[in-house]
């Protein structure tokens, strides 16, 4: 992540220097990069794919719209959608909420009190992705995925993830598992919770949950021209960005605080120990595009064959 922030640090620096008559913020420019990268990855994928799917009103389930403020966001579970969703009420509120942090983190994720775009007509949807500011939050692949790992299988409470998919997971992947595990399902290994994602069975059954899905089939960044890209290693900067844009940075701030709990890329590279190299490089075709289109290099802890 470092070497990306770097890269892109010196192709700001270089630009500026070589154009100085553009007068273009450096954020500015690396958001140009950054779509960019969507789109040269997206017209690199389509060559293996010979019929381009047709968006379907379920696919944009995702997609936040704010009317009064022309937004669309796409959410994705794990890069900080629990704050941009409070953030999204207090623009969608009509008054209601003014500090994002005073709503309950479970009442944010209360499908009722934000509107998707899958909610309109056709012709509603084709307006709004052609004339409203769009932008979605990302972030490097694996550390999203162990952040999910670790709060759906290692929280106790979490018991309705443990029956749907950690009896799954338990059955499919564990031997001679005990009959408390099946029936429960709340000691998932990490190990177990890889081997389950890349078994082919398990995409042929049904969709991966939002979870752990990835940003390309969540937010269709080939279908939708997204304005705004963020990251989540630069969230603060990149979630002002958005809202100064949106016309409301003078009394909106992105809530930020320091989560002592959060994976790190450090926590994340202890997980991926104990994973042999031959599911390291299945898991990373899962999650390839994810990579190249978001311009995260291939971690250096990963044993790829």
């Amino acid at each position: 992540c470092f070497v990306d922030r770097l890269v892109q640090s010196l192709m700001v620096v270089f630009i500026c220097v070589l154009f100085p008559q553009l007068e273009l913020s450096s954020t500015a420019i690396l958001h140009q990069i950054r779509r960019d990268q969507v789109t040269d990855t997206c017209r690199a994928n389509s060559m293996s794919s010979k019929k381009r799917r047709v968006l379907t009103p379920n696919d944009l389930k995702h997609l936040v719209v704010d009317e009064a403020h022309e937004l669309i966001y796409c959410y994705v579970p794990k890069v900080a959608c629990t704050n941009w969703k409070r953030v999204m009420m207090v623009l969608t509120g009509k008054g209601k909420y003014t500090d994002p942090m005073e709503i309950p983190a479970n009442e944010a994720h209360i499908s009722s009190n934000l509107k998707t775009l899958n909610q309109y007509s056709i012709p509603e949807i084709n307006h709004r992705l052609k004339n409203y500011m769009k932008f979605l939050f990302v972030r490097e692949p694996f550390e999203r995925l162990v952040s999910a790992y670790r709060n759906k299988f290692t929280q106790k409470y979490n018991t309705s993830f443990h029956k749907r998919y950690g009896t799954k997971i338990v059955k499919r992947q564990r031997k001679n598992a005990t009959q408390e595990a099946l029936q429960k399902g709340d000691d998932v290994k990490f190990e177990e919770f890889v081997a389950y994602l890349i078994n082919p069975q398990t995409q042929r059954e049904e969709p991966f949950n939002e979870h752990w899905q990835t940003v390309f089939s969540l937010c269709h960044p080939c279908h939708i021209h997204y304005d705004l890209i963020g990251k989540y290693e630069t969230l603060e900067e990149d979630s002002n960005y958005v809202l100064q844009l949106a016309g409301v940075g003078n009394y909106l701030k992105f809530p930020t605080y320091a989560k002592s709990t959060r994976t790190t890329d450090e926590m994340t590279a202890e997980f991926f120990q104990n994973i042999s190299s031959e599911h390291q490089t299945q898991l990373y075709e899962v999650y390839k595009l994810d990579f190249l289109m978001f311009n995260y290099s291939v971690p250096s802890y990963l044993k790829l064959e």
